[in-house]
């Protein structure tokens, strides 16, 4: 039959013959063109000439193919769902934008009664996060700009330094399209316009403090050009420090690198951009638009400032000793709380809709499974908070993703914030339904995670959860109990759910194995056999096309034979002297438990065991973790335990950030050396690093969060930003020292004369990041705790600067130069 029809079937080519000096092309065409042809196909002759045909042994009609997947939506049956695959290194919202256009097109061409409509829809996550990044930098900004306006006591002073920030942005805008950045959350979610414009502040600042000093000996555009260079070069070199923490950046690697390379470019494209700026644009713009006139009292705020803040240094610089014990103690004081502080990979974006795994036992049928997928759905829908439920059951015919038919994805749509009737955290809404469908659909274990997270994380260690377990050996049976045993284990601890094994039961499977012995007796070949057993299935014989569609020719054993063992065995393979021998002569049939399926990662056979965390951060869930299960679960030789998921994520790129931040620190000294050619004073510069790591972590656990690689990569950029008022406090000191003044009066004039560009550099760096460490819209979690480190920094590393430094100055003069009254 097989062979009948295959050659009942084709087409052929006969090349060409001329004809009247042209080319008549010949094709043979013996296509089947439906039903009616192919019961009319002769599979052999009798004796007596009569033809058996395939109608005659075999019923021919159209029949669905065995189904492996379903979709059900909002508890009202069955629907047909579309998925668009988007190639790599294109724009997301580009081709979002795109399908809808396509979309409105197809819309028109469809019947009656049926409608196209979009389920979910990625570029509504990008335009909300990309709304909160636009908020946080408009608002960012106009704080600013009102600390320049007020800090600076001239609104002309203002408003040139505050040019910075577009200009700046220009800058960087173009070289993110040049070099292919796309405007996103991570790439804008660090900039900081008081990063932008802190050049502009020393430059401009000093020009007016030098106009307000001139006592008419010098002409305008001297003095300008005089303050200009004065702050020339730590200027330069504050903004390359700046820089290049963030160079460093650039090298890390996988889903890390993916996400803050991006932010380390659009943050150099927008420094480099402020630098030129701050070199060139303002000086001139300066010497044109800056008052003429300028009054040498200090503003009312920095007046104010000032009289708190000169009992307070001249007691420092008194008791250098006493200062820097309290230095000393808040940074060993920061050590213990960091140490506590937890970690995680990156903070949970909030997407605005959550995915369920709801898993089943591997021998439930599709059919029992789309009754469950209903019946969840009905559930889901009874919350207020959710907008539409859909549920993707097996694989599609095009499988995308391999899942068998206990396995469904419950995609819970919600609805915005503002329309659910209460406000309640995203972890309180999964509590409630956690609670709801484990105590209304029995036998399914549910899994809570998000549409894209879970994708996330199903790349990079094969496991939709925070954290995998993965075991590997040789032994299945061996593999499913210990996952058993961990799995228990694991449920003991706090923060654990969705704890679930991955093999968790068997699958009843038919085994057909050839009699070696009997196929030699009768002479037939394993082939024979194994078309029997395809044929239970369907074994694909041909394709009839109609127009541009092809439907499959299979071949099929009829569903009662298959159903029944005994009728199975019966099933004739082949004949001998004229008489039909049966399946049972030729081959076993057992029935036998056998894994559901089996993984395999590096050669070796894996399973795992899967859990999602809430309530405490995954670092310390993961070590306690691996502290009860080496405790409780033994293993023996050949087996391993490897852990996986977001934390496999965290220790790679921790272990990165190690190597990282020792380059950075290097690279800060090295600059501050090259600035003063005198490694005590940029030993001096350099203890600003500590203490504004201390403020960080300080900062950190008061908002109660954990470490994270956004926290960490918030800690470099600290770094440079820390270093740079201490830059601008010493290099204005060593110009006195040089000038030949006491290293008292050095001190003392330097710390009230600096205070005001030190206050402004602090101030709008620290609220150029305040909306994004107080934002709580759609992307904020992934800006937070940058954000929360910076500001935190900020505020120990002034305090140094301003009253620290000034009070251990003198133990870092150079030898040999210090000169005293």
């Amino acid at each position: 039959m097989f062979r009948r029809l295959e050659e009942n079937n084709t087409l052929a080519g006969g090349g060409y013959v001329v004809h009247n000096n042209e080319q008549r092309f010949i094709r043979g065409q013996a296509l089947l063109t439906g039903v009616q042809d192919l019961s009319e196909i002769v599979l052999r002759r009798e004796a007596d000439g009569s033809p058996i045909l395939l109608r005659d042994v075999a019923e021919t009609q159209i029949a669905p193919m065995t189904r492996q997947g379903a979709v059900t939506r909002d508890g009202r049956g069955e629907a047909v769902t579309g998925l668009v695959m988007m190639l790599i290194g294109e724009n997301s919202r580009e081709v979002v934008e795109a399908v809808k256009e396509r979309l409105e097109t197809l819309k028109k061409a469809l019947p009656d009664g049926v409608t196209i409509e979009i389920t979910y829809d990625r570029a509504a996550l990008i335009g909300r996060t990309l709304k909160t990044v636009v908020t946080n930098l408009i608002e960012g900004g106009g704080l600013v700009i009102l600390v320049l306006l007020v800090m600076l006591g001239s609104f002309r002073a203002g408003l040139i330094t505050a040019l910075a920030i577009p200009l700046s942005m220009l800058f960087a805008t173009n070289l993110m399209l040049a070099t292919g950045v796309t405007a996103s959350l991570m790439s804008l979610g660090a900039i900081d316009f008081g990063l932008i414009v802190d050049s502009s502040v020393i430059m401009i600042e000093n020009c007016l403090m030098r106009l307000g000093h001139n006592d008419g000996s010098k002409s305008r555009l001297d003095i300008i050009r005089d303050a200009a260079i004065e702050v020339r070069k730590p200027t330069m070199f504050g903004e390359l420090i700046i820089a290049i923490v963030y160079l460093p950046i650039l090298a890390l690697q996988g889903t890390e690198g993916k996400l803050f390379r991006p932010m380390a470019l659009t943050v150099l494209f927008a420094l480099f951009g402020s630098l030129v700026l701050s070199m060139t644009f303002m000086p001139a713009l300066a010497s044109i638009a800056l008052p003429k006139h300028i009054d040498e009292k200090d503003v009312w705020l920095v007046r104010i400032i000032k009289r708190i803040y000169e009992p307070l240094v001249t007691r420092s610089i008194r008791h250098p000793l006493v200062t820097t014990l309290i230095a000393v103690s808040v940074f060993v004081t920061s050590l213990p709380i960091g140490y506590h502080l937890g970690a995680e990979f990156m903070p949970r974006l909030e997407e605005g809709d959550l995915l369920i795994e709801a898993v089943r036992l591997p021998t439930a049928s599709l059919e029992d499974s789309i009754e469950m997928s209903t019946r969840i759905e009905k559930e889901l829908l009874a919350f207020p908070e959710v907008r539409t439920v859909f549920c993707k059951t097996g694989r599609p015919e095009i499988a995308n993703d391999v899942m068998g038919v206990h396995q469904t994805d419950v995609w819970v749509l919600l609805k915005p914030h503002h329309d659910w009737p209460k406000h309640k955290p995203r972890d309180e809404l999964i509590g409630e339904m956690s609670e709801v469908l484990n105590s209304r659909v029995p036998g399914v274990a549910f899994g809570f995670t998000q549409p894209i997270e879970m994708r996330v994380d199903e790349l990079v260690a094969g496991v939709k959860a925070d954290v995998a377990v993965l075991l590997y050996g040789d032994d299945m049976t061996v593999l499913g109990q210990k996952a058993k045993e961990i799995e228990r284990v694991l449920r003991e601890i706090p923060g654990a759910v969705d704890v679930k094994a991955d093999y968790q039961a068997n699958l009843s499977t038919l085994r057909i194995e050839p009699k070696r012995d009997a196929l030699a007796r009768y002479g037939v070949d394993a082939a024979r056999v194994m078309n029997v057993v395809s044929s239970l299935g369907g074994r694909e014989v041909g394709v009839i096309f109609e127009g541009r569609s092809r439907f499959p020719i299979l071949v099929r054993i009829p569903e009662e034979w298959r159903r029944n063992q005994s009728r199975l065995e019966q099933l004739p393979v082949a004949e001998s002297g004229g008489k039909p021998i049966p399946l049972s002569e030729l081959a076993t049939l057992t029935l036998e438990e056998t894994p559901p399926s089996v993984e395999h990662e590096s050669l070796r056979r894996r399973t795992f065991i899967s859990a999602n965390v809430r309530g405490r951060d995954v670092a310390s869930f993961v070590e306690e973790a691996q502290r009860t299960v080496a405790a409780k679960v033994s293993l023996s030789p050949g087996y391993e335990l490897r852990w996986g998921g977001d934390f496999e994520n965290l220790l790679s790129a921790s272990r990165r950030l190690l190597l990282i931040t020792p380059v950075v620190l290097l690279l800060i000294f090295l600059l501050l050396h090259m600035t003063f050619h005198s490694a005590r004073l940029g030993l001096l510069i350099f203890l600003a690093v500590p203490m504004a790591a201390s403020g960080g972590v300080f900062a950190l656990a008061a908002r109660g969060m954990p470490f994270s690689i956004a926290a960490g990569v918030g800690f470099i950029a600290l770094f440079g930003v820390a270093v740079l008022n201490g830059l601008v406090w010493v290099s204005s000191a060593e110009q006195l020292r040089q000038s030949g003044n006491a290293l008292s009066v050095v001190t003392r004039t330097t710390a009230l004369s600096r205070l005001r560009p030190v206050l402004m550099t602090a101030l709008v760096a620290s609220l150029g990041f305040l909306p994004m460490a107080l934002s709580n819209s759609d992307g904020a979690e992934m800006q937070r705790p940058l954000a929360t480190v910076v500001i935190g920094g900020l505020v120990t590393s002034t305090l140094l600067t301003s009253l620290v430094v000034p009070a251990i100055y003198p133990w870092f003069v150079p030898k040999g130069t210090a000169t005293d009254a």
